[in-house]
């Protein structure tokens, strides 16, 4: 764990946040956290359902890229970088 360096958690913090406020429907921010699986989910669900679980997915992403926004760093570093926590 001594590889991972704060600097760049705080960037991941701020990208992700904004990708998730801003295009959160197609899970550009699970992305940019390494979650691919998830990220492919949110992804999936807003192309096979032609755009309608898009707006659920809108609102996933809304409330995560509060929630990334809000967090300090260290428990930003903690719950999402070190524990891979996927969702919320």
């Amino acid at each position: 764990m001594s590889n991972i360096n704060r600097g760049d958690a705080s960037s991941k913090k701020i990208a992700a946040g904004i990708c998730a406020i801003l295009l959160g429907a197609l899970g550009i921010h699970k992305f940019i956290l390494g979650y691919t699986t998830e990220g492919v989910i949110m992804l999936l669900v807003t192309i096979l359902t032609c755009g309608f679980g898009g707006a659920i997915m809108g609102i996933v992403g809304l409330v995560e890229g509060i929630i990334y926004l809000t967090k300090t760093d260290e428990e930003f570093l903690n719950a999402y970088i070190i524990e891979k926590k996927g969702w919320f």
